[in-house]
Protein backbone atom coordinates (compact mmCIF):
# COMPACT_ATOMS: atom_id res chain seq x y z
CA UNK A 1 0.00 0.00 0.00
CA UNK A 2 2.58 2.42 0.92
CA UNK A 3 4.60 1.45 -2.45
CA UNK A 4 1.43 2.52 -4.11
CA UNK A 5 0.81 5.57 -2.50
CA UNK A 6 4.55 6.59 -2.99
CA UNK A 7 4.04 5.42 -7.16
CA UNK A 8 0.65 8.05 -7.17
CA UNK A 9 2.22 10.94 -4.99
CA UNK A 10 5.65 10.76 -7.55
CA UNK A 11 3.20 10.51 -10.85
CA UNK A 12 1.44 13.29 -9.48
CA UNK A 13 4.74 15.56 -9.04
CA UNK A 14 5.81 15.12 -12.22
CA UNK A 15 2.82 16.07 -13.66
CA UNK A 16 2.69 19.17 -11.83
CA UNK A 17 5.91 20.02 -12.85
CA UNK A 18 5.23 19.19 -16.46
CA UNK A 19 2.04 21.51 -16.16
CA UNK A 20 4.15 24.45 -14.47
CA UNK A 21 6.43 24.39 -17.35
CA UNK A 22 4.26 24.39 -19.98
CA UNK A 23 2.47 27.98 -18.16
CA UNK A 24 5.72 29.56 -18.11
CA UNK A 25 5.14 33.30 -19.44
CA UNK A 26 8.92 33.74 -20.09
CA UNK A 27 9.23 31.02 -22.21
CA UNK A 28 12.26 30.41 -24.54
CA UNK A 29 13.02 33.48 -26.37
CA UNK A 30 15.90 33.75 -29.50
CA UNK A 31 17.97 36.95 -29.37
CA UNK A 32 20.83 37.90 -32.30
CA UNK A 33 22.86 39.97 -30.34
CA UNK A 34 26.27 38.82 -30.11
CA UNK A 35 26.74 40.43 -26.81
CA UNK A 36 24.04 38.50 -25.08
CA UNK A 37 24.97 35.44 -27.27
CA UNK A 38 28.82 35.86 -25.43
CA UNK A 39 27.73 36.95 -21.95
CA UNK A 40 25.49 33.60 -21.99
CA UNK A 41 28.30 31.80 -23.72
CA UNK A 42 30.52 33.42 -20.70
CA UNK A 43 28.23 32.44 -17.58
CA UNK A 44 28.06 28.68 -19.26
CA UNK A 45 31.75 28.35 -18.90
CA UNK A 46 31.88 29.73 -15.56
CA UNK A 47 29.57 27.37 -14.46
CA UNK A 48 30.88 24.50 -15.97
CA UNK A 49 34.30 25.29 -14.42
CA UNK A 50 32.90 25.82 -11.35
CA UNK A 51 31.05 22.86 -11.24
CA UNK A 52 34.36 21.15 -12.07
CA UNK A 53 36.17 22.19 -9.20
CA UNK A 54 33.47 21.77 -6.63
CA UNK A 55 33.74 17.75 -7.95
CA UNK A 56 37.46 17.68 -7.66
CA UNK A 57 36.98 19.24 -3.85
CA UNK A 58 34.47 16.86 -3.13
CA UNK A 59 36.88 14.00 -4.45
CA UNK A 60 39.71 15.14 -2.78
CA UNK A 61 37.66 15.12 0.20
CA UNK A 62 36.55 11.82 0.05
CA UNK A 63 40.35 10.88 -0.86
CA UNK A 64 41.02 12.56 2.95
CA UNK A 65 38.91 10.45 4.71
CA UNK A 66 38.47 7.63 3.31
CA UNK A 67 39.62 4.76 6.27
CA UNK A 68 41.05 1.26 5.16
CA UNK A 69 37.94 -1.33 6.35
CA UNK A 70 39.26 -2.93 9.02
CA UNK A 71 39.61 -7.10 8.79
CA UNK A 72 39.53 -8.00 12.25
CA UNK A 73 36.31 -9.64 11.60
CA UNK A 74 37.31 -12.95 9.57
CA UNK A 75 39.28 -13.54 12.69
CA UNK A 76 36.69 -13.25 15.14
CA UNK A 77 34.73 -15.72 12.76
CA UNK A 78 37.41 -18.05 12.58
CA UNK A 79 37.02 -18.09 16.16
CA UNK A 80 34.05 -18.69 16.60
CA UNK A 81 34.14 -21.69 14.20
CA UNK A 82 36.77 -23.39 15.90
CA UNK A 83 35.44 -23.02 19.02
CA UNK A 84 32.30 -23.93 17.43
CA UNK A 85 34.39 -27.68 16.53
CA UNK A 86 35.70 -27.62 19.91
CA UNK A 87 32.33 -28.12 21.66
CA UNK A 88 31.46 -30.44 19.15
CA UNK A 89 34.11 -33.07 19.73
Amino acid sequence: MKKVSLAILVSLAAMSGAAYAQTDSEGVTVSTDPAKAADVEQRAQDLQAHQQQSMEGMSMEKEKHHKPMAHHHKKHMKEKAAAADAASQ
